[in-house]
């Protein structure tokens, strides 16, 4: 079976890296006032230019800056719009990691009056990116239902917007304003981050959507109009992709549970290409919901770990492939990390070493199992 030559490809991979120590502490450095931007910037450069050439000499078809000019993955855009702010909410959050649970204060985004994007956000970033590489450069941004999962109703002002329609029609707007950019700039494989589809799987956070006044049943209809409107402007020949996470802070998570409460909204309702999957544990289910995923659309396993450093064996992946092939065709499947590798600027508690070695795994189990 030959390999993709348009994004997804069989090997992908999310999109945020590690980042190397100069790079942290230059962004400390700025912070605490001791260099300037400019200095910054150029720094930022030069470890974009290593990390894209790391993911080329690895034999990837498609490459990402790493995220390496954010603090967060969500943040940087969200919060770039106009009357976007981040909130505390007074709520402590239980994540789960592999040597056990934490509680974390959680933050929101709050909308403090009419949405607007003052300039463009990340098509520099972009720009930047196409002429560093040779293969084809992919973006990340992240998924709009994040302005209103978290607070829902009572974290929008009721003054701007008075109805929540109209509130949507905005934030899709504003996101539309940024594709086209995008788009114009020549980009051609873009990919939304999407948490809270992943998130109304768990039992605990429907509940939660329940308190802030939503019917969790709803939510998916609702998001899934939201990122089709959000993307309307793509050019034809833009390929989007949804990447699925149940949290990714440093190498814990926050959801749990399989797709099934969402898998026919998520395949059939969204107009994207792909869809990045967490499938690295059982936290995630099985891979039963995958029948919705209609011809056409690809379905890229999330099976090699970013959340810790141990190397999975090629022969376990090759078996969970063949075992989602029994559900549908091995031509709608891909590999991939099943998140990033630094959600935050922080990172995951792995080394450099240990993302290559990851990263070379994918690249060669897509190669001995399509081509």
């Amino acid at each position: 079976m030959a390999e993709r030559t348009t994004p997804p490809f069989r090997a992908d991979h999310v999109g945020s890296l590690l980042r190397p120590a100069e790079l942290f502490e230059a962004r400390e450095a700025r912070k605490d006032g001791k260099i300037s931007a400019d200095v910054l910037h150029r720094i930022e450069d030069e470890a974009i230019r290593s990390v894209v050439k790391m993911q080329e000499d690895l034999g990837f078809q498609v490459v990402t800056d790493g995220e390496f000019r954010r603090t967060y993955w969500h943040r940087d855009f969200l919060t770039s719009f106009a009357n976007v702010v981040v909130a505390p909410t007074g709520v402590k959050v239980k994540f789960h990691t592999h040597d056990g649970d934490m509680e974390r204060d959680m933050s929101s985004f709050k909308i403090t009056g009419k949405l607007g994007r003052p300039k463009p956000i990340f098509v520099d970033h972009f720009a930047f990116l196409k002429q560093t590489t040779r293969v084809t450069p992919k973006i990340t941004i992240p998924s709009p239902s994040i302005l209103h999962f978290r607070g829902g109703r009572d974290a929008i002002d009721q003054a701007a917007y008075p109805t929540i329609p109209s509130f949507y029609a905005d934030l899709a707007r504003i996101y539309q304003e940024e594709v086209h950019d995008l788009g114009a700039a020549g980009c051609r494989y873009l990919q939304i981050d999407e948490v809270n589809f992943a998130y109304l799987c768990d039992p605990n956070m429907r509940a939660q959507a329940i308190k802030i006044g939503e019917n969790p049943d709803e939510l998916p209809h609702t998001y899934a109009r939201l990122i089709n409107d959000a993307i309307a402007t793509r050019p034809k020949d833009m390929v989007v992709t949804m990447h699925l996470c149940r949290g990714n802070f440093e190498g814990a998570w926050v959801a749990e549970g399989g797709y099934e409460p969402v898998a026919e909204t998520l395949f059939n309702a969204i107009d994207v290409t792909g869809y990045f999957l967490e499938y690295d544990t059982d936290r995630a289910g099985d891979f039963r919901p995958l029948r919705f995923l209609p011809k056409g659309k690809i379905a890229i396993l999330g099976l090699v770990t970013t959340k810790q450093g141990r190397l999975e064996s090629k022969d376990a992946l090759k078996r969970r492939i063949d075992e989602a092939a029994k559900i549908v065709p091995l031509d709608q499947l891909a590999i991939s990390p099943q998140c990033g590798f630094a959600s935050g600027e922080r990172g995951n508690a792995l080394s450099l070493q240990n993302e290559i070695d990851k990263l070379r795994l994918v690249v060669d189990v897509a190669r001995e199992v399509w081509g």
